[in-house]
Protein backbone atom coordinates (compact mmCIF):
# COMPACT_ATOMS: atom_id res chain seq x y z
CA UNK A 1 0.00 0.00 0.00
CA UNK A 2 1.60 3.34 -0.82
CA UNK A 3 0.59 7.03 -0.01
CA UNK A 4 1.56 9.92 -2.08
CA UNK A 5 2.34 13.20 0.11
CA UNK A 6 1.35 16.59 -1.29
CA UNK A 7 4.24 19.64 -1.34
CA UNK A 8 4.69 21.08 1.70
CA UNK A 9 3.19 24.25 0.47
CA UNK A 10 0.27 22.42 -0.90
CA UNK A 11 -0.61 20.04 2.08
CA UNK A 12 -3.70 21.03 4.13
CA UNK A 13 -3.28 19.76 7.82
CA UNK A 14 -6.62 19.11 9.92
CA UNK A 15 -6.38 21.65 13.29
CA UNK A 16 -5.65 18.93 16.08
CA UNK A 17 -2.17 18.03 13.96
CA UNK A 18 -1.14 21.40 12.74
CA UNK A 19 2.12 22.33 13.16
CA UNK A 20 1.62 25.36 13.87
CA UNK A 21 -1.08 26.70 15.42
CA UNK A 22 -3.06 30.23 15.38
CA UNK A 23 -0.42 32.45 17.77
CA UNK A 24 -1.97 36.14 16.80
CA UNK A 25 0.34 38.77 16.89
CA UNK A 26 -0.36 40.87 20.66
CA UNK A 27 -2.54 38.34 21.52
CA UNK A 28 -0.98 36.14 24.15
CA UNK A 29 -2.58 33.26 25.57
CA UNK A 30 -2.13 32.62 29.38
CA UNK A 31 0.58 30.77 30.38
CA UNK A 32 -1.08 28.77 32.39
CA UNK A 33 -4.15 26.04 32.18
CA UNK A 34 -5.76 28.50 35.79
CA UNK A 35 -5.68 31.54 37.32
CA UNK A 36 -2.22 32.42 39.46
CA UNK A 37 -3.12 33.39 42.50
CA UNK A 38 -1.83 34.18 46.22
CA UNK A 39 -2.92 30.62 47.21
CA UNK A 40 -1.33 28.93 44.43
CA UNK A 41 1.29 31.23 42.97
CA UNK A 42 3.98 29.06 44.66
CA UNK A 43 3.00 25.64 42.62
CA UNK A 44 3.72 27.66 39.38
CA UNK A 45 7.22 28.30 40.52
CA UNK A 46 10.43 25.22 39.56
CA UNK A 47 11.86 25.91 42.54
CA UNK A 48 14.82 23.39 41.37
CA UNK A 49 15.55 26.05 38.47
CA UNK A 50 14.76 28.79 40.74
CA UNK A 51 17.13 27.78 43.58
CA UNK A 52 20.10 26.66 40.95
CA UNK A 53 19.88 30.19 38.61
CA UNK A 54 19.55 33.02 41.29
CA UNK A 55 21.55 30.96 44.29
CA UNK A 56 24.17 30.18 41.91
CA UNK A 57 24.91 34.26 40.62
CA UNK A 58 24.98 35.15 44.83
CA UNK A 59 27.67 32.17 45.62
CA UNK A 60 29.99 33.54 43.23
CA UNK A 61 29.02 37.03 43.60
CA UNK A 62 29.91 36.03 47.69
CA UNK A 63 33.21 33.99 46.11
CA UNK A 64 34.68 37.10 44.16
CA UNK A 65 34.35 39.53 47.17
CA UNK A 66 36.15 36.99 49.46
CA UNK A 67 38.88 35.23 47.30
CA UNK A 68 41.86 36.40 45.49
CA UNK A 69 41.15 35.41 41.65
CA UNK A 70 45.27 33.54 40.92
CA UNK A 71 46.35 33.63 37.17
CA UNK A 72 45.93 30.15 36.69
CA UNK A 73 42.74 29.56 38.06
CA UNK A 74 41.51 32.37 35.71
CA UNK A 75 43.56 30.39 32.76
CA UNK A 76 41.70 27.50 34.20
CA UNK A 77 38.31 29.15 34.40
CA UNK A 78 38.38 30.35 30.87
CA UNK A 79 39.30 26.97 29.72
CA UNK A 80 36.92 24.62 31.37
CA UNK A 81 34.39 27.79 30.60
CA UNK A 82 35.04 26.68 26.85
CA UNK A 83 34.84 23.41 27.19
CA UNK A 84 31.20 22.85 29.16
CA UNK A 85 29.73 25.52 26.46
CA UNK A 86 31.19 23.51 23.47
CA UNK A 87 29.27 20.40 25.17
CA UNK A 88 26.33 22.15 24.65
CA UNK A 89 26.61 23.52 21.84
CA UNK A 90 28.54 20.80 20.00
CA UNK A 91 26.91 17.92 21.81
CA UNK A 92 23.42 18.76 23.38
CA UNK A 93 22.59 21.11 20.31
CA UNK A 94 23.91 20.06 17.20
CA UNK A 95 24.87 16.08 17.86
CA UNK A 96 21.86 14.93 20.00
CA UNK A 97 19.40 17.82 19.19
CA UNK A 98 20.07 17.61 15.72
CA UNK A 99 22.16 14.71 14.86
CA UNK A 100 23.99 16.81 12.27
CA UNK A 101 26.89 14.70 12.36
CA UNK A 102 27.64 11.96 13.55
CA UNK A 103 30.82 11.00 16.62
CA UNK A 104 32.51 7.85 17.80
CA UNK A 105 31.81 6.92 21.31
CA UNK A 106 34.65 8.14 22.81
CA UNK A 107 33.88 11.85 21.29
CA UNK A 108 30.22 11.64 22.71
CA UNK A 109 31.51 10.49 25.68
CA UNK A 110 33.20 13.75 26.00
CA UNK A 111 30.45 15.92 25.21
CA UNK A 112 28.17 14.40 27.42
CA UNK A 113 30.96 15.05 30.28
CA UNK A 114 31.23 18.47 29.00
CA UNK A 115 27.84 19.33 28.54
CA UNK A 116 27.03 18.03 32.36
CA UNK A 117 29.35 20.88 33.64
CA UNK A 118 27.18 23.01 32.18
CA UNK A 119 24.40 21.75 34.45
CA UNK A 120 21.62 22.33 31.88
CA UNK A 121 20.06 19.66 32.03
CA UNK A 122 20.17 16.08 30.76
CA UNK A 123 20.57 15.36 27.05
CA UNK A 124 17.02 13.95 26.86
CA UNK A 125 15.46 17.11 28.92
CA UNK A 126 17.53 19.35 27.15
CA UNK A 127 16.96 17.94 23.47
CA UNK A 128 13.16 17.24 23.62
CA UNK A 129 12.60 21.26 24.54
CA UNK A 130 14.91 21.98 21.57
CA UNK A 131 13.16 20.06 19.34
CA UNK A 132 9.77 21.02 20.58
CA UNK A 133 11.82 24.76 20.35
CA UNK A 134 11.86 24.00 16.46
CA UNK A 135 9.00 22.58 15.77
CA UNK A 136 6.77 25.00 17.21
CA UNK A 137 8.62 27.98 16.99
CA UNK A 138 7.07 31.24 18.17
CA UNK A 139 3.88 29.29 19.59
CA UNK A 140 2.22 28.41 22.40
CA UNK A 141 3.93 25.71 21.94
CA UNK A 142 7.21 26.68 21.67
CA UNK A 143 8.95 25.86 25.40
CA UNK A 144 10.56 29.39 25.31
CA UNK A 145 8.59 31.30 22.93
CA UNK A 146 10.00 34.83 21.90
CA UNK A 147 6.82 36.30 21.58
CA UNK A 148 6.59 36.39 25.10
CA UNK A 149 9.79 38.68 25.55
CA UNK A 150 12.87 38.78 26.01
CA UNK A 151 13.04 37.80 29.81
CA UNK A 152 10.68 34.41 29.43
CA UNK A 153 12.59 33.10 26.71
CA UNK A 154 16.26 33.45 28.08
CA UNK A 155 15.33 33.18 31.79
CA UNK A 156 11.86 33.04 32.69
CA UNK A 157 10.41 29.86 30.96
CA UNK A 158 12.74 27.99 33.15
CA UNK A 159 11.44 29.51 36.55
CA UNK A 160 7.89 28.71 35.95
CA UNK A 161 5.95 25.13 35.98
CA UNK A 162 3.91 25.11 33.03
CA UNK A 163 1.79 22.40 32.71
CA UNK A 164 3.15 19.32 30.34
CA UNK A 165 0.18 19.95 27.78
CA UNK A 166 1.37 23.13 27.02
CA UNK A 167 4.38 22.20 25.29
CA UNK A 168 4.26 20.76 21.81
CA UNK A 169 5.00 17.19 21.20
CA UNK A 170 8.80 16.30 20.16
CA UNK A 171 10.27 12.69 18.95
CA UNK A 172 12.75 11.76 21.06
CA UNK A 173 12.33 7.80 20.35
CA UNK A 174 16.40 8.26 19.27
CA UNK A 175 17.82 9.97 22.04
CA UNK A 176 15.99 6.90 24.42
CA UNK A 177 17.64 4.43 22.56
CA UNK A 178 20.79 5.60 23.23
CA UNK A 179 23.11 4.27 25.52
CA UNK A 180 24.96 7.58 26.63
CA UNK A 181 21.83 8.97 27.49
CA UNK A 182 20.38 6.82 28.97
CA UNK A 183 23.09 6.53 31.69
CA UNK A 184 22.83 10.45 32.17
CA UNK A 185 19.52 10.64 32.25
CA UNK A 186 19.61 7.84 35.40
CA UNK A 187 22.45 9.75 37.06
CA UNK A 188 22.02 13.23 36.05
CA UNK A 189 22.79 14.72 39.18
CA UNK A 190 25.76 12.96 39.65
CA UNK A 191 26.94 14.31 36.15
CA UNK A 192 25.99 17.87 36.95
CA UNK A 193 27.37 17.82 40.82
CA UNK A 194 31.14 16.20 39.96
CA UNK A 195 31.32 17.89 36.34
CA UNK A 196 29.82 21.17 37.00
CA UNK A 197 31.19 21.41 40.62
CA UNK A 198 33.37 18.45 42.00
CA UNK A 199 35.88 18.29 38.69
CA UNK A 200 36.78 22.35 37.85
CA UNK A 201 37.39 22.32 41.84
CA UNK A 202 39.79 18.97 41.53
CA UNK A 203 41.72 20.54 39.00
CA UNK A 204 42.41 23.81 40.38
CA UNK A 205 43.23 22.12 44.11
CA UNK A 206 45.11 19.22 42.87
CA UNK A 207 46.95 21.36 39.99
CA UNK A 208 47.91 24.72 42.26
CA UNK A 209 46.69 24.26 45.68
CA UNK A 210 43.39 26.40 45.00
CA UNK A 211 40.66 24.73 45.69
CA UNK A 212 38.56 27.88 46.98
CA UNK A 213 39.40 29.57 43.59
CA UNK A 214 38.73 26.67 41.89
CA UNK A 215 35.10 25.70 43.05
CA UNK A 216 33.72 29.77 43.31
CA UNK A 217 36.00 30.60 39.88
CA UNK A 218 36.00 27.62 37.68
CA UNK A 219 32.92 26.01 39.20
CA UNK A 220 30.47 28.64 40.63
CA UNK A 221 31.18 31.83 38.32
CA UNK A 222 32.37 29.77 35.36
CA UNK A 223 28.73 28.12 35.50
CA UNK A 224 26.74 31.55 35.36
CA UNK A 225 28.30 33.02 32.83
CA UNK A 226 27.76 29.49 30.74
CA UNK A 227 24.56 29.58 31.72
CA UNK A 228 23.89 32.95 30.50
CA UNK A 229 25.82 32.73 27.37
CA UNK A 230 23.85 29.80 25.82
CA UNK A 231 20.47 31.44 27.17
CA UNK A 232 20.93 34.18 24.64
CA UNK A 233 20.87 31.60 21.86
CA UNK A 234 16.82 31.40 23.11
CA UNK A 235 16.88 35.19 23.82
CA UNK A 236 18.71 37.62 22.14
CA UNK A 237 19.22 35.11 18.86
CA UNK A 238 15.27 35.79 18.14
CA UNK A 239 15.46 39.46 18.90
CA UNK A 240 18.92 40.94 17.52
CA UNK A 241 20.36 40.89 13.50
CA UNK A 242 18.83 39.89 10.48
CA UNK A 243 16.31 37.42 8.63
CA UNK A 244 18.58 36.05 6.17
CA UNK A 245 17.22 33.38 4.76
CA UNK A 246 13.42 33.43 6.00
CA UNK A 247 11.35 35.96 8.36
CA UNK A 248 8.24 33.63 9.01
CA UNK A 249 9.39 33.36 12.25
CA UNK A 250 11.81 35.51 14.90
CA UNK A 251 15.44 33.66 14.98
CA UNK A 252 18.07 36.35 13.60
CA UNK A 253 21.44 36.16 12.72
CA UNK A 254 23.68 38.50 14.23
CA UNK A 255 27.83 38.53 14.87
CA UNK A 256 27.49 39.73 18.65
CA UNK A 257 24.84 36.85 19.37
CA UNK A 258 27.20 34.62 17.89
CA UNK A 259 30.31 36.07 20.48
CA UNK A 260 28.35 35.42 23.21
CA UNK A 261 27.13 31.99 21.72
CA UNK A 262 30.11 30.22 20.67
CA UNK A 263 29.07 30.42 16.91
CA UNK A 264 25.09 29.94 17.95
CA UNK A 265 24.40 33.76 16.62
CA UNK A 266 23.28 33.05 13.26
CA UNK A 267 19.95 31.58 14.19
CA UNK A 268 18.07 32.30 11.22
CA UNK A 269 20.46 30.57 9.17
CA UNK A 270 20.13 27.22 11.76
CA UNK A 271 16.21 27.31 12.04
CA UNK A 272 16.23 27.43 8.35
CA UNK A 273 18.80 24.74 7.92
CA UNK A 274 18.64 22.73 11.78
CA UNK A 275 20.55 19.75 9.78
CA UNK A 276 23.18 21.50 8.76
CA UNK A 277 26.41 21.13 11.73
CA UNK A 278 27.24 24.83 10.98
CA UNK A 279 26.06 28.05 12.12
CA UNK A 280 27.84 30.29 10.54
CA UNK A 281 28.55 29.72 6.70
CA UNK A 282 31.19 32.44 5.57
CA UNK A 283 34.54 31.88 6.33
CA UNK A 284 34.89 35.22 8.46
CA UNK A 285 31.43 34.29 10.66
CA UNK A 286 32.65 33.32 14.29
CA UNK A 287 31.62 29.80 14.66
CA UNK A 288 34.03 27.84 17.13
CA UNK A 289 31.47 24.87 17.43
CA UNK A 290 31.47 24.45 13.34
CA UNK A 291 35.29 24.72 13.70
CA UNK A 292 35.61 22.09 16.59
CA UNK A 293 33.20 19.54 14.42
CA UNK A 294 35.16 19.43 11.18
CA UNK A 295 38.62 19.64 13.17
CA UNK A 296 37.48 16.14 15.11
CA UNK A 297 36.77 14.78 11.29
CA UNK A 298 40.31 15.36 10.17
CA UNK A 299 40.79 12.77 13.07
CA UNK A 300 37.44 10.38 12.89
CA UNK A 301 36.06 12.17 15.80
CA UNK A 302 32.92 12.98 14.31
CA UNK A 303 31.83 12.27 10.90
CA UNK A 304 29.12 12.54 8.31
CA UNK A 305 28.91 16.08 8.79
CA UNK A 306 25.69 17.35 7.18
CA UNK A 307 26.07 20.50 4.47
CA UNK A 308 22.44 22.01 3.38
CA UNK A 309 22.83 22.57 -0.26
CA UNK A 310 24.26 25.25 -1.36
CA UNK A 311 21.88 25.94 -4.07
CA UNK A 312 18.78 26.08 -1.72
CA UNK A 313 20.49 28.23 0.72
CA UNK A 314 20.84 30.51 -2.05
CA UNK A 315 17.19 30.58 -2.99
CA UNK A 316 16.51 31.41 0.45
CA UNK A 317 18.90 34.47 0.50
CA UNK A 318 17.63 35.60 -2.66
CA UNK A 319 14.15 35.32 -1.75
CA UNK A 320 15.37 37.76 1.49
CA UNK A 321 16.51 40.19 -0.68
CA UNK A 322 13.84 40.37 -3.07
CA UNK A 323 11.28 41.01 -0.57
CA UNK A 324 13.66 43.71 1.10
CA UNK A 325 14.07 44.83 -2.85
CA UNK A 326 10.34 44.69 -3.07
CA UNK A 327 9.54 46.76 0.29
CA UNK A 328 12.16 49.50 -0.94
CA UNK A 329 10.46 49.76 -4.39
CA UNK A 330 6.82 50.56 -2.88
CA UNK A 331 8.43 53.55 -0.77
CA UNK A 332 9.67 54.95 -4.19
CA UNK A 333 7.24 57.29 -7.04
CA UNK A 334 7.28 55.14 -10.21
CA UNK A 335 4.61 57.47 -11.77
CA UNK A 336 0.91 56.59 -12.67
CA UNK A 337 0.36 53.35 -13.87
CA UNK A 338 -0.03 52.56 -17.34
CA UNK A 339 -3.78 51.46 -17.64
CA UNK A 340 -4.91 54.19 -15.00
CA UNK A 341 -3.19 56.85 -17.67
CA UNK A 342 -5.97 58.94 -20.44
CA UNK A 343 -6.15 57.79 -23.47
CA UNK A 344 -5.59 60.69 -26.44
CA UNK A 345 -5.97 60.06 -30.33
CA UNK A 346 -3.03 61.57 -32.18
CA UNK A 347 -5.17 64.82 -33.52
CA UNK A 348 -6.01 65.44 -29.43
CA UNK A 349 -2.10 64.99 -28.63
CA UNK A 350 -1.53 67.33 -31.19
CA UNK A 351 -4.11 69.70 -29.78
CA UNK A 352 -2.85 69.74 -26.69
CA UNK A 353 0.36 70.98 -27.81
CA UNK A 354 -0.60 73.25 -30.35
CA UNK A 355 -3.44 74.78 -28.67
CA UNK A 356 -3.25 74.74 -25.07
CA UNK A 357 0.73 74.83 -25.69
CA UNK A 358 1.16 71.57 -23.85
CA UNK A 359 4.79 70.54 -23.86
CA UNK A 360 4.38 66.65 -23.94
CA UNK A 361 6.38 64.44 -26.60
CA UNK A 362 5.26 60.35 -27.48
CA UNK A 363 7.56 57.75 -26.68
CA UNK A 364 6.98 54.40 -27.21
CA UNK A 365 3.36 55.34 -27.05
CA UNK A 366 3.29 56.99 -24.25
CA UNK A 367 2.90 60.96 -23.66
CA UNK A 368 5.61 62.73 -21.07
CA UNK A 369 4.58 66.19 -19.99
CA UNK A 370 8.34 67.58 -19.76
CA UNK A 371 7.75 71.35 -19.19
CA UNK A 372 9.09 71.24 -15.93
CA UNK A 373 12.47 69.58 -17.42
CA UNK A 374 13.04 71.08 -20.81
CA UNK A 375 15.57 73.73 -18.56
CA UNK A 376 17.18 70.84 -16.95
CA UNK A 377 17.13 68.26 -19.88
CA UNK A 378 21.44 67.56 -20.26
CA UNK A 379 21.22 67.35 -23.80
CA UNK A 380 20.47 70.90 -23.93
CA UNK A 381 16.96 72.70 -24.35
CA UNK A 382 17.15 72.71 -28.15
CA UNK A 383 17.42 68.97 -28.69
CA UNK A 384 14.26 68.23 -26.47
CA UNK A 385 12.29 71.11 -27.52
CA UNK A 386 12.37 70.15 -31.13
CA UNK A 387 10.80 67.07 -29.70
CA UNK A 388 7.39 68.67 -28.24
CA UNK A 389 4.69 67.15 -30.30
CA UNK A 390 6.75 64.67 -32.15
CA UNK A 391 7.48 60.95 -31.94
CA UNK A 392 10.82 60.73 -29.94
CA UNK A 393 11.34 57.06 -29.50
CA UNK A 394 13.78 56.72 -32.47
CA UNK A 395 15.96 60.08 -30.88
CA UNK A 396 15.64 58.36 -27.33
CA UNK A 397 16.65 55.15 -28.16
CA UNK A 398 19.72 55.97 -29.71
CA UNK A 399 18.63 57.94 -33.05
CA UNK A 400 20.17 60.93 -31.09
CA UNK A 401 21.45 59.84 -27.64
CA UNK A 402 20.46 55.73 -26.45
CA UNK A 403 19.33 56.86 -22.79
CA UNK A 404 20.14 55.51 -19.34
CA UNK A 405 18.47 53.27 -17.32
CA UNK A 406 18.18 56.38 -14.65
CA UNK A 407 16.56 58.74 -17.36
CA UNK A 408 13.99 55.59 -18.50
CA UNK A 409 13.29 55.53 -14.84
CA UNK A 410 12.79 60.07 -13.98
CA UNK A 411 10.99 59.95 -17.23
CA UNK A 412 8.60 57.27 -15.98
CA UNK A 413 7.53 60.08 -13.42
CA UNK A 414 6.28 62.46 -16.70
CA UNK A 415 3.81 60.35 -17.86
CA UNK A 416 0.48 61.80 -18.44
CA UNK A 417 -1.47 59.91 -21.41
CA UNK A 418 -1.10 57.37 -23.83
CA UNK A 419 -1.92 57.93 -27.76
CA UNK A 420 -4.81 55.90 -28.87
CA UNK A 421 -2.84 52.80 -31.35
CA UNK A 422 0.42 54.37 -30.55
CA UNK A 423 0.94 51.12 -28.40
CA UNK A 424 -1.12 47.90 -27.33
CA UNK A 425 -1.70 48.45 -23.29
CA UNK A 426 -0.75 44.80 -23.00
CA UNK A 427 2.67 45.64 -24.55
CA UNK A 428 3.02 49.31 -22.65
CA UNK A 429 2.60 47.24 -19.08
CA UNK A 430 5.89 45.55 -20.48
CA UNK A 431 7.42 48.80 -20.31
CA UNK A 432 6.17 50.13 -16.76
Amino acid sequence: MSSTLAPAAARVYTKSESPRPPFPKGELPPMFDDKVTSQNWHKKVNWIHFTLLVGTPLIGLYGALTTTLQTKTLIWSIIYYYITGLGITAGYHRYWAHRSYRASELFRWILCLAGSGAVEGSIQWWSRGHRAHHRWTDTDKDPYSAHRGLFFSHLGWMLVNRPKNRIGYADTADLKADPIVKVQQKHYPWFALVMGFIFPTLVAGLGWGDYRGGYFYAGVLRLVFVHHATFCVNSLAHFLGDTTFDDEHTPRDHFITALVTMGEGYHNMHHSFPQDYRNAIMIHQYDPTKWLIWLCSLVGLTYDLKVFPANEMTKGRIYMEEKKIEAQKKKLKWGIPLEQLPVFSWDEFQEAVNEKNCKWVLLEGILYDIENFMEDHPGGLSYIKGFVGKDATGAFNGGVYNHSNGARNLLSTMRCGVVEGGMEVESMKKQN
